[in-house]
């Protein structure tokens, strides 16, 4: 969260000529709810669920920019399904430019809490030892979003030309 994957995400979709994916999005598109309200009414898990069937649904699609919500690493299916048919890029940022960037947002269920940023740290390191398995992992807290695209957009490249 706050590393600006669904900015990066659009910039890149459209130099590329790719659609763009915002797995939250569809979920709350297909329920009729936000995040919040789905980890509320339903919970973590049932979320989680949610995202790993997108997951496996767009195994299938082609020429596609994913943003994911942060947690979806966790679960090393999904990992698995992502690498299968794309590469993998992980925008990472210090905890303290995350809360900065999120601080006004109230849609954050997992940050409702009297302490938010120690519940940052918390989840970084948690999800860090996933988050190193992407193919490419792009620092962006000092970085226009605009430069962390075009870096995504070279590393595809890259990637790209390897396969060929």
């Amino acid at each position: 969260m706050g590393t600006g994957k669904s900015c990066v995400g659009q910039l890149v979709a459209h130099e590329l000529g790719f659609d763009f994916v915002d797995t939250d999005s569809v979920i709350e598109e297909r329920l009729g709810v936000s995040i919040s309200d789905v980890f509320a009414k339903f919970g973590e898990p049932v979320f989680r669920k949610f995202e790993s069937d997108l997951v496996k649904e767009l195994e299938s699609k082609e020429r596609l920019v994913i943003s994911t919500g942060g947690g979806l690493a966790v679960n090393p299916e999904n990992l698995e399904s992502l690498k299968k048919h794309s590469l993998v890029v992980c925008l990472w940022a210090t905890p303290e430019v995350i809360l900065e960037r999120i601080r006004q947002q109230n849609n954050r269920p997992l940050l409702k809490t009297p302490d938010p940023l120690a519940k940052i740290q918390e989840l970084l390191a948690a999800r860090e030892p996933f988050y190193r398995k992407a193919d490419v992992l792009i620092q962006t807290g000092l970085r226009p979003l605009h430069e962390v695209a075009q870096q995504v957009i070279y590393q595809f490249n890259l990637a790209l030309q390897a396969t060929q």
